[in-house]
């Protein structure tokens, strides 16, 4: 088989039997397509003629040192290449390749950046920033509290419907990587909020026909996206006169620190946070202990 049909047949198993998400679906099928577009050029090689046999380590080398030459950052090429090899461990296991030239590639080092986290104060000062005298303004504060008490992902946030929402349990299903399934408890705040949100949910319908239960519209009746929880917390950080960058992530890794600070041990932040190795959730005590020193030097 070619290697451009064992991308549709890889692209096929990561949405059936790995239940990857779309968009990191999207991204990784891109990574491995701008790969074989790299083939043609440096070797001559049609992805559509070519098979898994015919590529060698040299050209997944020379793709790499083709991505540094065009300046492109150290963790997107680690990225790459990590699609490259889940692709190849693909074909070796379906019995479309006998190696995987990406295997003995060396992945290059990228500096361990901490994540960006507000203090506690700014946090409540984000959460607080909507107006509570409109519609959308109660949406942005139930949306921004419930990041903020449950840290979930952009995404898990807007794909919650309202059946996910148990109010006076103050709890939240999810459906998070690889479609796992997650019960997160919320505080009063967050109780609050969307208890202010749900009859203006009602009102911000107005008769409009949605499919599905959404528990987050857009202006025009419309299920939330992730690009519109990114302006609606840039709004609230400007409102909130907060003078540096933040994601909406950096609501999802405040949590994680004040629950560490707080006394919370790094077993139940990953559950909380759905994180499939507690490696990943490792990364807040690195952050702790820059914050504590940091108040020791202040």
């Amino acid at each position: 088989m070619s290697l451009a049909a064992s991308l549709g047949e890889w692209d096929r198993h990561l949405a059936d039997e790995r239940a990857v998400s779309p968009h990191t679906r999207k991204a990784y099928v891109d990574d491995v397509g701008r790969f074989l577009a790299f083939l043609g050029g440096f070797a001559g090689k049609d992805p559509a003629r070519t098979e898994a046999g015919e590529v060698d380590a040299l050209a997944v080398r020379s793709w790499l040192a083709s991505l540094r030459a065009a300046g492109h950052a150290r963790t997107s090429i680690v990225r790459r290449l990590s699609a490259l090899r889940t692709f190849f461990t693909f074909l070796e296991r379906e019995g479309l390749a006998e190696g995987n030239p990406a295997r003995g590639v060396a992945t290059p080092r990228t500096e361990k950046n901490l994540p960006v986290t507000l203090s506690v104060a700014e946090a409540a000062a984000v959460v607080e920033a909507p107006p509570a005298d409109t519609e959308l303004g109660l949406r942005d504060r139930a949306l921004l509290e419930l990041l903020y008490a449950t840290g979930l992902r952009v995404s898990e946030l807007v794909g919650l419907s309202l059946p996910d929402v148990d109010l006076p349990g103050r709890q939240v299903r999810t459906l998070g990587k690889g479609r796992k399934e997650r019960i997160v408890p919320f505080g009063e705040k967050a109780a609050e909020a969307l208890a202010a949100w749900l009859p203006a949910r009602l009102a911000l319908l107005a008769g409009r026909r949605v499919r599905g239960e959404p528990l987050f519209l857009n202006a025009r009746g419309g299920r939330l996206t992730d690009r519109s929880v990114r302006r609606v917390l840039l709004s609230a950080l400007a409102g909130a006169e907060v003078g540096r960058h933040a994601s909406p992530h950096a609501l999802r890794h405040s949590f994680a620190t004040h629950l560490l600070a707080a006394g919370a041990d790094l077993r139940t932040i990953q559950e909380l946070l759905g994180h499939a190795s507690l490696a990943t959730t490792q990364k807040y005590t690195h952050l702790d202990v820059e914050r504590l020193m940091e108040v020791y030097r202040k």
